[in-house]
């Protein structure tokens, strides 16, 4: 085998691997606008909510750490 027919099959199998991406990217059920803002402010809600509560455990456990072992 020639290093000409080895590079012709590679690059036919990239030609192929790209066409094949296109192809299922076709497939895949894209979210409407809508659904990816409402998604995406849900997330935003959840991440600030769940912030927030281990930022005020992480203020009690440092407060209960320093009162209680260091006595500051």
């Amino acid at each position: 085998m020639t290093s000409q027919s080895t590079t012709a099959k590679q690059g036919k199998a990239r030609f192929r691997f790209i066409t094949d991406i296109y192809g299922e990217l076709k497939k895949v059920v894209w979210l409407t606008r809508q659904e990816v803002i409402y998604l995406t402010t849900l997330v935003l809600i959840i991440t600030i909510i769940v912030g927030l509560i281990l930022g005020v455990l992480d203020y009690g456990f440092t407060r209960l750490v320093n009162d209680v072992f260091i006595g500051g």
